[in-house]
Parts: C-alpha cells; structure tokens; sequence
C-alpha cells in the first residue's frame, strides 16, 4: 500500500464524479487511504460549497467522540481497541444507523447523533455537578476544621 510521504512518488489527476455517486466513489478511495485531494475551488467560500453541512456535522460529532474518550480514559474507564476499521456509512445511515455484529443485529440506533450528543451533555452535567460537589466538600471540611479549632479556642478560653 502507498503512503504519503513526502518522497512518495504520486501522480496528479482529476477524476469527475456524479452527485448520485460521488459519496461512496470517495468514501471508497478514503478508505483505501492511497489518495490526496486537492481543492481546486480555493476561491469559492466555504459556505457555498456543497456539502458544508455534512461536514461540519461530521466535524461536530468527531470533536464529541474525542470528548467522550478523553473523559473515559481520565476516568480509567479500559477502551476495547477496534480490530477492524468499519466502512463509511451510506449517506441514508447517517440519520439512521443500525449496528451488526457476528452478523446479528444487537441494537438499534434511531438516531446515532442525537444518541451521542445527549451522551455529550451527560457527561459535561456530571462533570460540572462533580465540580460543585468537589467544591461543595471542601467548603465543607473547611467549615469543620474552623468549628474544631473554634471550640478548642472557646475550651482553652473557659478552662483559664
């Protein structure tokens, strides 16, 4: 397999795709991971571009899950390491996702990316109630230190 190295040899060409095709022709040659692409509309803005919805969403939901395992692994929760690569989802599998293993079906996601937002703001509501707890606690124990060390003071005051 190629890569892309710098002193990797590679050629410059241009393929043309129609709209109905184009996702999975390029999902297909991403995932052989021999391709470079280059933009040839540098001039056109982002936001007329086709697509810039999609990606941002795909952007949106990869900046999730690196948030989701970042959290994990601060938490020492042991991540299974994928032994496979999946292939990209068909564009209709975006909104709806159904995940196969062992060729059985073991669950069904009605909607993969309401699933992992929601899992998004559980995690960052449990870490900014752990917070208040955190500081809830230590507000506490400071407390009690300052009524321990009252009480010594008042003791001392009334043995005199």
């Amino acid at each position: 397999m190629s890569s892309l190295f710098r002193g990797e040899e590679m050629q410059l060409c241009q393929i043309y795709f129609k709209s109905e095709v184009a996702y999975s022709c390029v999902s297909q040659l991403g995932e052989m991971g021999i391709v470079q692409f280059k933009d040839l509309n540098e001039n056109v803005n982002a936001f007329q571009r086709k697509f810039v919805n999609e990606v941002r969403r795909c952007e949106e939901i990869e900046r999730k899950l690196r948030y989701i395992e970042k959290e994990a692994v601060k938490e020492e929760v042991e991540l299974d390491e994928a032994d496979q690569t999946c292939d990209a989802p068909k564009p209709k599998d975006m909104i709806t996702l159904e995940v196969m293993s062992n060729s059985k079906k073991i669950f069904f996601i009605k909607n993969f990316f309401a699933k992992i937002d929601q899992l998004e703001h559980d995690l960052v509501e449990v870490n900014t109630n752990k917070d208040a707890l955190r500081k809830n606690y230590l507000e506490l124990i400071e407390l009690k230190h300052i009524l321990v060390k009252a009480t010594q003071f008042f003791e001392e005051v009334r043995d005199r």
